[in-house]
């Protein structure tokens, strides 16, 4: 798919909610255990159970929200050794856990360098006009609306899995459909991937309307091997909130300007500094 790099749609605020949870989605990641292991490729065996432990304790998990069926041991944390060797020691929770507010905390959790990269540069790119049009206060309450619309939608389509369920995808991915409303016309940098990456100048309707396309075939099962491991229905559900609660702001909303030159290629360029 298309990587984007930049939109060119000016703001008349500082976006500082959208810095704010950029940096606090970097320091939940480096805060949580195992990461070293994931930017080197491998984890061990203390690792790993550190993050089990620590995802029970702030992921989302569908059959806990739906059925709110708590789990009677949890991983600790600990290594012990059993009958099939070493693993992870499994006890009761020392803490009471709020799955209703696990939804809110495992907004913030990531589970890769990749996960958490890819996440911060859609909500960068497209957040700060999100920000700017609803302003600071509104604009956090959407994002974590659409991550709970996300989240609860996905579980309900998944009522009884155990899997943890991670990431501001969700949040993301409602910034993104509200954009797509507000913003259609805007003009966005993307690289596409062709023998080498070639820059392209797209109008947002076509980068988020191919994105969210992918989302609803990948949330199929279509088009990937492994869908399971990726929330695609929460992606699509989420975009779906955004642009319905984006919608009665699209009267009052002032078009980004048309900018001039090719759509690709470096007479274009000069558009790049409209951030």
């Amino acid at each position: 798919m298309v990587i984007p790099v930049h939109d060119v749609n000016p703001v008349r605020r500082t976006p500082w909610v959208t810095y704010a949870l950029i940096a606090a989605n970097v320091l939940v990641f480096l805060a949580t255990p195992g990461v070293a292991g994931s930017v080197a490729g491998e984890s061990s065996l203390s690792q790993l159970c550190h993050l089990q432990a620590f995802l029970e304790h702030y992921a989302a998990v569908p059959r806990e929200l739906i059925h709110h069926q708590m789990p009677r041991v949890v991983p600790t944390g600990g290594i012990g050794v059993g009958t099939h060797g070493p693993g992870c020691i499994v006890a009761p929770p020392g803490y009471d856990k709020s799955p209703e507010l696990s939804v809110f905390t495992a907004m913030f959790v990531h589970g890769s360098w990749l996960h958490l990269l890819g996440n911060m540069l859609f909500l960068w790119i497209f957040g700060n006009n999100i920000e700017d049009r609803m302003g600071h206060v509104r604009f956090f309450l959407f994002y974590v609306v659409c991550g709970y619309a996300a989240g609860y939608g996905f579980a309900l389509l998944n009522a009884d899995s155990s899997d943890p369920l991670i990431g501001a995808s969700g949040a993301i991915a409602g910034v993104l459909g509200a954009y797509l409303v507000l913003y259609p016309r805007a003009r966005v940098w993307v690289l596409v991937p062709f023998l080498i990456f070639l820059p392209l100048r797209l109008p947002a309707w076509i980068v988020l309307g191919f994105w969210f396309v992918l989302q609803a075939v990948y949330s199929s099962g279509q088009g990937v091997s492994q869908a399971g491991t990726v929330a695609y229905a929460a992606h699509v559900i989420g975009f779906l909130a955004g642009m319905l609660l984006a919608l009665p702001l699209r009267p009052g909303t002032t078009p980004p300007p048309e900018p001039r030159g090719l759509i690709f290629g470096r007479r274009a360029r000069p558009g790049w500094s409209g951030w």
